[in-house]
């Protein structure tokens, strides 16, 4: 799912402060053609000073929990 990682991060649908690394956020986008099922794609970047990187990513139910920074308009 390389294409849906970079698709999440640059249109996601939802973006959430981490609440346990003030340095991290969590890019949310849904997909239906997953291969298992109908998920969203979490996409875990850490922002530093002067960089940026994706820690993790992985497919999951619901969203983690936290202040909402950015969220896509319909």
């Amino acid at each position: 799912m390389e294409a849906a990682i970079g698709e999440a991060l640059l249109d996601p649908e939802i973006v959430i402060q981490s609440r346990s690394d003030d340095q991290a956020r969590l890019y949310y986008r849904s997909y239906t053609g997953t291969p298992v099922g109908e998920k969203l794609l979490c996409v875990v970047v850490k922002i530093s000073p002067g960089d940026a990187f994706v820690l993790t990513a992985y497919l999951t139910d619901r969203r983690k929990r936290g202040e909402i920074i950015w969220t896509a308009q319909p």
